[in-house]
């Protein structure tokens, strides 16, 4: 991975992860950077029934059509010769603004059900959705930025292959190292942030993302 590919990749790691605990904390247990954290917490409440439920449930819908919208406007950015990346950056910023936007209007924040919540975890879902679709379509070749699973796996992988002698492999885990620790210490920040300044604490991903997008080459 090329030195810019790294600095795009911990930052875009770090932010999955900050916005991914700050939402958590913030909205009941809602996960907006990937989905699956909100299948177990529905399964969950097949036996133990929870208010919260709703907004979980309206994040899927949500976070399918933005996924569908970001690959819609890439395929249009691509065909007209626009600055690919940038604008993703750029559409993802929106997204997390209007979050802030709508987090400082739903404050308190004190009912899962409350339609300014639900508009709030949505915008925050859109602005994640988006960022998993740029990843898997414009970011391929780097390491996945919003789920560390797959990341964690392949490192351990990499790690044990190392171990046995394969030189190309040291190669490989600085390659998914970073983004592992860029994710983790982002939750940790996220958790701090809600504490110290509630959904203020978006505006840090905010001013990540107009970073990434000033620097972005495409």
């Amino acid at each position: 991975m090329e030195r810019g590919d790294t600095k795009q990749g911990v930052a875009l790691g770090f932010l999955a992860g900050y916005v991914d605990t700050l939402g958590f904390v913030g909205l009941f247990g809602l996960f907006t950077a990937h989905v699956t954290g909100n299948f177990v917490l529905i399964g969950r409440a097949v036996i133990e029934p929870s208010q919260a439920i709703g907004i979980k449930l309206l994040v899927f819908p949500v976070f399918i059509l933005f996924v569908a919208m970001a690959r819609l406007a890439i395929v249009h950015w691509d065909r007209s010769g626009s600055k690919t990346l940038r604008n993703s950056f750029l559409f993802q910023l929106f997204m997390m603004a209007a979050t802030v936007i709508c987090a400082w209007q739903a404050a308190p924040i004190v009912e899962a059900s409350a339609p300014l919540t639900l508009l709030t975890g949505s915008l925050c879902a859109g602005a994640m959705a988006i960022q998993n679709a740029y990843g898997k379509l414009l970011l391929s070749k780097t390491s996945a930025t919003t789920v560390m699973t797959g990341n964690v796996t392949g490192l351990v992988i990499e790690l044990v292959d190392s171990l046995r002698g394969d030189p190309e492999a040291i190669g490989r885990c600085k390659k998914l190292t970073w983004p592992v620790i860029a994710f983790a210490v982002g939750c940790m920040s996220g958790a701090l942030a809600f504490v110290q300044f509630g959904f203020h604490g978006l505006l840090l991903p905010c001013a990540i993302l107009i970073a990434l997008a000033a620097t972005a080459r495409d």
